[in-house]
């Protein structure tokens, strides 16, 4: 598997595929097939915010991109099931403004996606773990000042932990394990130069 990519993440580089995947009810059907594996447009409509039709439409639109696919026939075979093309995805902003515009918009639907999880989480589900995982769940705020090549080194280390835990089967995880989201904002500050600042 490429270094860059050891946790087999679908990578995104097409501007089109960027903005397609930026859009609510794609993003939440990819979430929901990540989390819970292959299911039908009916399943997946209430999650999604969407009726079983546009749920049909949008999944179709995302496999046309690579990041969805057809599953294994389910018990009922007249009803198409779907799986997420991989257990991840990952993108970076072209050199063009085409693609630059389209990574943002993916990341800001991303952020506003995103963005109350670890509120909810506080207040829906860390009162209801037993200490021993209120201990291990939290959260750091990390400032280093590094190159771009020493954040890619970071970025490459993290994945490198990362990876077999991501990349395992259902039958090597240990007992009594759990999801766990790992969430990574890497945001690199205004040069300090430019906005006249010190560090």
């Amino acid at each position: 598997m490429d270094s860059r990519n050891r946790l087999g993440d679908v990578e995104i580089t097409d501007p089109q595929a960027m903005r397609a995947l930026a859009h609510p009810v794609r993003l939440a059907i990819l979430d929901r097939l990540h989390r819970y594996g292959p299911a039908t447009a009916t399943q997946l409509a209430p999650d999604v915010g969407a009726t079983p039709s546009v749920t049909s439409w949008h999944l179709r639109h995302l496999a046309g991109f690579g990041l969805v696919r057809d599953a294994e026939a389910g018990a009922d075979r007249r009803q198409r099931r779907w799986e997420a093309a991989a257990r991840g995805f990952r993108f970076e902003a072209p050199q063009d403004d085409e693609g630059r515009s389209a990574a943002r918009a993916l990341s800001r639907e991303m952020f506003v996606r995103y963005g109350d999880l670890p509120i909810r989480w506080l207040t829906e589900v860390e009162p209801g773990l037993d200490p021993s995982w209120q201990c291990a769940g939290g959260l750091a705020n990390t400032r280093v000042v590094v190159s771009a090549e020493e954040l890619a080194a970071i970025q490459d280390a993290i994945e490198q932990v990362l990876a077999p835990y991501v990349t395992r089967g259902p039958s090597e995880r240990p007992a009594q394990s759990r999801g766990v989201r790992l969430m990574r904002y890497v945001l690199p500050e205004q040069d300090e130069e430019q906005s006249g600042g010190a560090r």
